[in-house]
């Protein structure tokens, strides 16, 4: 479970007001912070008897076996494994020796299964150094090398996601990236995992610009219980975040996300009022946001690098989150972006069902995309 989901108790270390200036937030509130996961190892009836209502902790996700969930990521990258892992196994059946030829081969696979062409060269000159070193001997050991190369790779970027929460006050997580990438669904299917985990969620509609941005944040709040500060379409952005982190320290939100407009993200003036959001945040609140999050549409492959490039410079990023993995054989993307930028990934998206955000696990990941298709 990303660390995030994990509650994190005593942020708030001040009393509660008796009476708040601010109006009382809808019934989440209440229902969330009763449901704050901190169970004591042992059992306690007083608390049980003070707190009857809320749901089980286990609740913070689907309990769904192992083996499952590796199932459901293996079958959701079928197309990836097809364009990759497939081709693969094809080019070394019946082959005793690693050679030029297989090798070249080998690159092109890499390729064009999006691994990107700096990716491809490392791994191709790795292998290349250890068949002459003799390290490597036959295609089979080849196989398991280059996916632990991978595997290296994608551990190299990963950042425990904790370490950016803040001690007090809420955490704020401001997320970025083009229109169309599905940044505004990932949003609210993040914010349900928080809320799942006891924890209470403002949404920021900070995409003025776009129409029916406010809107479409506002269905998602309904729809999982949370609340959602906008404004008017066309209304400075900065403007509407200051007030929402104003809103959020004064009701005690534990985690504030922030949608940010993504039109174009070659024009600079995009890039420009992102910076000025940012900006905004730290000096409202010192250190925030404490996640900067780019959502990649994994279908776009390469355009996808060159967005992450984009933001990185504009705002500096510290999380990933990949959408419609399951619908690309693009799935090379995963390596190439951690491999280039060195940045975390959060999440993948792997469908349209809520839990199909899923908490991006290296292994798991690496496992489904080497699997054999079936």
């Amino acid at each position: 479970m990303l660390g995030w989901f994990k509650k994190k108790l005593g942020k708030f270390t001040e009393p509660a007001p008796v009476a708040d200036e601010q109006p009382v937030r809808p019934e989440p509130e209440t229902a969330t912070d009763a449901g704050i996961e901190a169970p004591p190892p042992a059992p306690a009836p007083a608390p049980a008897a003070a707190d009857p209502a809320p749901p089980p902790p286990a609740a913070a996700e689907p309990v769904v076996p192992k083996g499952s969930m590796l199932q459901r990521l293996k079958e959701r990258l079928t197309k990836s494994r097809e364009s990759f892992i497939e081709r693969v196994d094809n080019l070394f059946l019946g082959k005793k020796v690693i050679d030029d030829d297989l090798l070249d081969d080998l690159e092109e696979i890499l390729i064009t299964a999006d691994l990107g062409v700096t990716t491809t060269q490392a791994l191709i000159d790795s292998a290349r150094a250890r068949v002459k070193r003799q390290e490597l001997s036959d295609p089979q050991a080849l196989k398991s090398a280059l996916k632990q190369q991978i595997l290296d790779y994608i551990l190299d970027a990963e950042r425990p996601a904790e370490l950016v929460m803040p001690e007090q006050g809420p955490f704020v997580i401001m997320v970025v990236g083009v229109n169309g990438v599905g940044k505004t669904t990932t949003i609210g299917k993040m914010a349900h995992k928080f809320v799942r985990s006891g924890q209470s969620v403002l949404l920021v509609a900070g995409d003025t610009f776009r129409a029916a941005a406010v809107e479409q944040l506002q269905i998602w709040g309904k729809r999982i219980g949370v609340e959602v500060v906008a404004q008017q379409t066309g209304a400075d952005p900065s403007s509407v975040v200051y007030d929402a982190l104003d809103a959020g320290r004064a009701r005690r939100h534990d985690v504030i996300i922030v949608d940010t407009a993504g039109r174009l993200h070659t024009k600079v003036n995009l890039m420009e009022e992102l910076k000025k959001i940012k900006r905004v945040m730290d000096k409202k609140l010192p250190g925030a946001p404490h996640e900067v999050m780019l959502v990649i549409d994994a279908t776009t492959g390469q355009n996808g690098i060159s967005q992450a490039r984009l933001f990185n410079e504009a705002v500096g990023l510290t999380g990933l989150a990949l959408t419609k993995l399951d619908g690309t054989a693009k799935g090379g993307i995963v390596v190439n972006i951690c491999h280039e930028f060195n940045i975390p990934i959060r999440f993948i998206g792997i469908g349209e069902q809520m839990e199909d955000l899923r908490d991006f696990d290296a292994n798991e990941f690496v496992e489904a995309f080497f699997a054999s298709g079936e």
